[in-house]
């Protein structure tokens, strides 16, 4: 199968990387920066901990009261940037999705999979006001310019799927 069938773009030049790899390089970090625009168009990030299931959802926790509740109520579009941040290491992945507010089964399965990361979630779970936000994917790109030539490739939510 053609590598562009799978929904996968790899320029001539760069090494691809699979999905699997993809996930255990989004697992191994914590952090990310969420951006999101409001209903006035000003840009808005924070820094959000995170986890993420086997189908590269990511979920995080925050208080409905945030900037990025309001922003993603009103447009539910948002981006992340995971990695990059140790020194010397300049490996990222840009993630873009989009955002809703799970219940029931759906905020129950992926609460788990956040607790797994954040044990101390399940205490937070009993603020007021606190809500967790589940990102799908729409279209990631890992880049490492860590070598020469760099790195890059980009999936689309397609080449996500499960196979």
């Amino acid at each position: 199968m053609e590598v562009a069938q799978l929904g996968l773009v790899r320029p001539n030049h760069y090494v691809g990387m699979e999905p699997k790899s993809l996930l255990q390089f989004l697992r191994h970090h914590r952090l990310a920066v969420q951006s999101s625009v409001s209903a006035l168009n000003h840009a808005q990030a924070a820094v959000v901990g995170f986890a993420v299931s086997e189908a590269f959802e990511i979920i995080f926790d925050t208080l409905d009261s945030t900037r990025k509740v309001a922003n993603l109520r009103a447009n539910p579009r948002i981006a992340l940037v995971i990695g990059g941040l140790g020194a010397g290491d300049e490996r990222t992945v840009q993630y873009e999705g989009i955002a809703d507010e799970p219940s029931g089964a759906e905020l129950e399965r992926l609460t788990e999979i956040y607790y797994q990361v954040y044990p101390d979630g399940r205490t937070r779970r009993s603020w007021p006001g606190l809500i967790y936000i589940r990102v799908q994917p729409t279209w990631i790109r890992y880049s490492d310019y860590n070598q020469d030539p760099p790195q890059i490739t980009e999936f689309d939510a397609q080449a996500l799927l499960p196979a």
